[in-house]
C-alpha cells in the first residue's frame, strides 16, 4: 500500500507578502490566503477524490485544509512532523537579512547538523518530513489520493530528501501559496504535477 500524496502549501500569510521567514511562528491567513484556499476547494471538488487530509499543526495549514476540504465528510489529522522549519531566534527576519547577515542557507547546506539559535537543523527537518510522508502514504491503498497541507521550506526539504537523496538540494523546489504537487512513494519516489497554480487564476 502506498497512496498518492497531493501536497498543498498553505495560503498566503502576511509574512509571505513581506518576504519574512515564519517557520514555527503561528500566523493567520490573509484575505488572499483564504480566497486561495477557497479556489483550491473548488478545484479539488471537481478533480480529486480525496480519501484523507493531513495537516501541519500550525494554524495557516489547518485553516487552509479546512477551507480547501470543506466539501469532504472527513476531518483532517494533524501531524506534528509536517510543521515548517523553525529558525528559532531568527524567526520574523526578512530573507535578505537572513542570507546577507546570517548566511542561513549557506550554513544549513554546509552542515546538516547546524542549527540557527534555538532552531532546527536541515537534517532534522529532512528526517521528520520524509518519515511523516512515508508514514502517511503507507496508511492508505495505492489507488487512494490523500491531501497533505504543509509549508514551502519543509516540503522543499522533503522532496530533496526523497527524490534527490540530499536535503541540500531543497533550493530546486519552490512552492507558491496553495499550489498543488503530486508525489508518489511507490518504488522509487516520483513527482507528477509540480507547483500547479492553474486553479488560482489571478490569485496565484
Amino acid at each position: 500500500m502506498s497512496a498518492t500524496l497531493l501536497l498543498l502549501r498553505h495560503g498566503q500569510i502576511k509574512a509571505n507578502r513581506q518576504r519574512r521567514w515564519h517557520g514555527s511562528t503561528d500566523s493567520a491567513l490573509t484575505l488572499k490566503g483564504r480566497i486561495q484556499a477557497g479556489l483550491t476547494s473548488r478545484d479539488l471538488r471537481k478533480n480529486a477524490d480525496i480519501k484523507a487530509v493531513y495537516t501541519s499543526p500550525l494554524q495557516r495549514c489547518r485553516h487552509t485544509g479546512s477551507l480547501a476540504c470543506a466539501h469532504l465528510p472527513h476531518t483532517s489529522t494533524v501531524v506534528n512532523g509536517l510543521a515548517e522549519m523553525s529558525i528559532g531566534d531568527w524567526e520574523g527576519k526578512k530573507f535578505t537579512q537572513l542570507n546577507d547577515e546570517h548566511r542561513l542557507i549557506d550554513r544549513c547546506n554546509a552542515d546538516l547538523t547546524w542549527r540557527p539559535p534555538n532552531g532546527e537543523s536541515l537534517g532534522e527537518v529532512a528526517e521528520r518530513m520524509a518519515n511523516s510522508l512515508r508514514t502517511i502514504s503507507a496508511r492508505h491503498d495505492a489507488a487512494d489520493t490523500v491531501l497533505v497541507v504543509s509549508h514551502g521550506a519543509a516540503m522543499a526539504i522533503a522532496l530533496a530528501t526523497l527524490l534527490d537523496r540530499d536535503p541540500r538540494q531543497w533550493g530546486k523546489y519552490h512552492f507558491h501559496n496553495c499550489s498543488l504537487t503530486e508525489l508518489s512513494l511507490v518504488n522509487a519516489p516520483s513527482l507528477g504535477r509540480f507547483n500547479d497554480c492553474s486553479h488560482l487564476g489571478m490569485f496565484g
